[in-house]
């Protein structure tokens, strides 16, 4: 499996339950806004501890309360990719991608800066500012530092979110190809139905809570809309 998820969390009031199993190339978790989605990305990145359940990506165990794992976020191999990006501002392109290089070791690296500024089409904004970038071109260098942490897989938080139809289309194109040409798995959070229908090959949707305090629960299915 890919992704072997089954988490439940406590955010503030809002209980979530979320549990699937998935070994698509990319799989995307979608549900009305307030769901929970985030929140699950967070935890299988280690940035919010759940209540109790267990993570596991490609075979590697990240979390499972039963037997008191819990690996720290640098241990977990996670390529994050928040929807607000999150470059570093005082630093130009290049140095945000050098950043992402910093995050492992040459010996655990399997994809060069060289390679990656070929794939996501980026060579000419390596001298700019982040200020001066479109969201476009702001995501496709975030994904970028990402690859260049050599992770064990992708999490992609609304990417498409707020781009105008010419730059989601390149967009889209760029994690076609990292879907069909990388191996590693992706987890994709989405609220657009086409994105999920084009780039989803299964889909796992989690139902939003019917009240502050209520459990929200996640059925896996394969695409379909």
């Amino acid at each position: 499996m890919s992704f072997d998820i089954d988490l439940q969390l406590v955010v503030g009031e809002t209980r979530i339950a979320c549990a699937f199993n998935s070994s698509a190339k990319l799989t995307a978790l979608v549900g009305p806004s307030g769901a929970g989605k985030t929140s699950v990305l967070n935890a299988i990145a280690g940035l919010l501890k759940p209540a109790s359940g267990r993570a596991a990506v490609a075979g590697d165990v990240l979390f499972d309360s039963a037997n008191a794992i819990d690996l720290p976020p640098e241990e977990r191999r996670a390529g994050y990719v928040f929807q607000d990006a999150r470059l570093f501002p005082h630093q130009r392109v290049e140095a945000n991608l050098a950043y992402g290089e910093k995050l492992t070791t040459a010996a655990d690296r399997w994809i060069t800066r060289g390679e990656v500024v070929e794939l996501l089409e980026i060579g000419d904004l390596l001298g700019r500012w982040p200020a001066t970038l479109s969201g476009g071109e702001t995501r496709r260098v975030a994904i970028g530092r990402a690859l260049l942490s050599a992770p064990g897989f992708l999490l992609l938080d609304e990417p498409l979110a707020s781009l105008d139809a010419v730059r989601t289309e390149r967009l889209a194109l760029l994690i076609e190809r990292i879907r069909d040409e990388l191996a590693i798995p992706i987890l994709l959070v989405s609220h657009s139905a086409s994105e999920v229908e084009r780039l989803a090959e299964q889909v796992v949707e989690l139902d939003g809570p019917t009240s502050n305090a209520t459990q929200g629960r996640s059925r896996d299915r394969k695409l379909k809309f």
